[in-house]
């Protein structure tokens, strides 16, 4: 039996900030479940996880881990979920804080963090045969995996969820944080900054990303954040993540109004309960639009800008939920107070109203500009409303746009990034929520879509089963 380390900055239901600890928590999950895996998870232990969970684990050692001139203490904890091995490692000085992101030092944190790993290998209850990284916070522990332990049979994975964020800091970071000798400088340092993503990159036995048409993405200038060159000589394998289906279920979800498999009937109640709430028209002819995303430029949300005016003169509800930049904050505040009868703007996050929301609408806007893989989109298939995106990286691959002719699709979508082309998409969309046969129709092909991570587990398992068998075969010879 195959062990797996799986090492991250963040995993459900310990510590969340968004879909990395979705798929941290999900993928080992379906592959204990599914196949001959044996999983461990490692992990800061953040001031910010519940007491519940610290009363859960217990201690296992103390080690000391280098971090360039200086030594630090850390501490090992475990505890056992699901059949699943998770460790956390302890130092209050970097982990004692509020918030898991965001500090001045969080490149000194998370080289700790990656430095611990390697650290703490000798005290797993079992050693693995692959360390499996997930973006830049844990992606340096493959480069000192690779340069400390060079005659170690583990293999690597590095899963780049978000190329966006690297770790990317001062030169001066190499001596004084790793101090590893000159002759590796090379492999961490990227454009006269220590990269931690790019000595992941550079070390790993194989780089994967969370969708195929993003690995295509990033290895081209304009997507590729100025690494596209590496990228395309390490030949980037995408694998589209899932959901946990269990979790997001209509049928069994405990804060929707109205539980409902695929009925459309049922679904329409949630709607009209929704819309009595926020103070709408209730109707369900009225067509209902929701946008449920982090409020930052990369959402696609400039698009929205220039049109969403012109939209509103349809006879259309829309509700965002939603935080971030205080930009589209602001201009979702100021749109809805002038369509006080077609909009509302809840700026914040609610998980109890988001699934709500996906339970209620009828089309999620989602206009991206780059989206690795996307999660809302998923979400709002399993709850039967119809996504529409812009063609990027995971929302191309999961959302075919529903074709007049033959009559195949699960969503509306638009390739330019471009604000006319996204005003078209939704008036087309419009256009169909109100002739009756395709609007049936598009609602009865979204329930052939169901993306679980039975099956990108499985390509993963197949991926651990090749690095494995090419580590067994260099041990025979």
């Amino acid at each position: 039996m195959k062990n797996i380390l799986f090492a991250a900055s963040e995993c459900s239901p310990f510590v969340k900030t968004g879909g990395l600890a979705d798929v941290v928590c999900a993928l080992p999950k379906a592959l204990v479940e599914h196949h001959r895996i044996q999983a461990q998870v490692i992990l800061p232990l953040y001031d910010e996880i519940d007491e519940e969970w610290k009363e859960e684990m217990e201690f296992v050692t103390e080690f000391i881990v280098p971090l360039g001139w200086r030594v630090q203490m850390a501490e090992l904890y475990h505890c056992i979920v699901d059949e699943i091995d998770y460790y956390f490692i302890h130092q209050p000085y970097y982990f004692h804080r509020k918030g898991v992101y965001g500090y001045y030092d969080d490149g000194e944190r998370f080289v700790f963090f990656s430095r611990a790993i390697i650290e703490a290998l000798p005290y797993l209850q079992a050693q693995p045969d692959l360390l499996h990284a997930h973006d830049w916070q844990a992606a340096l522990s493959i480069a000192l995996a690779k340069i400390l332990l060079p005659e170690h049979p583990m293999k690597t994975i590095l899963t780049i969820h978000n190329l966006k964020f690297q770790g990317k800091f001062p030169i001066e970071v190499y001596d004084d944080f790793l101090n590893l000798g000159s002759e590796h400088m090379s492999g961490m340092e990227w454009d006269g900054h220590i990269n931690c993503l790019k000595a992941g990159i550079f070390h790993a036995d194989q780089v994967t990303t969370v969708s195929p048409t993003y690995a295509e993405e990033i290895q081209n200038e304009y997507y590729g954040e100025g690494l596209d060159s590496l990228l395309r000589e390490r030949q980037v394998m995408g694998i589209i993540n899932g959901i946990d289906v269990k979790q997001y279920n209509p049928l069994q979800d405990p804060y929707i109004d109205v539980t409902y498999r695929s009925s459309r009937t049922r679904k329409v109640q949630n709607k009209l309960l929704l819309q009595e709430y926020f103070g709408f028209e209730v109707d369900e002819n009225i067509p209902l639009y929701i946008i449920i995303s982090r409020l930052d430029e990369q959402k696609g949300l400039h698009l929205l800008q220039p049109i969403l005016n012109d939209f509103l003169q349809e006879k259309v509800q829309l509700i965002c939920l939603g935080t971030g930049e205080k930009e589209f904050e602001d201009f979702f505040r100021s749109t809805a107070s002038e369509y006080r009868e077609k909009m509302i703007a809840c700026i914040g996050f609610d998980e109890q109203l988001s699934r709500k929301l996906y339970a209620a609408a009828d089309f999620l806007i989602m206009p991206s500009r780059f989206e690795p893989c996307g999660l809302a989109q998923f979400i709002a298939l399993q709850y039967k409303t119809v996504p529409i995106v812009r063609e990027t990286g995971g929302l191309k691959d999961s959302i075919e746009p529903f074709n007049l002719h033959t009559k195949q699709g699960n969503g509306f979508s638009f390739k330019n990034y471009n604000a006319h082309d996204l005003l078209y998409t939704l008036k087309y969309s419009l256009s169909i929520f109100h002739d009756e046969e395709n609007w049936s129709i598009i609602s009865k092909n979204i329930n052939r879509f169901h993306f679980t991570w039975k099956t990108s587990a499985a390509e993963y398992d197949e991926l651990y089963k090749q690095l494995c068998t090419e580590k067994e075969l260099a041990e025979v010879y």
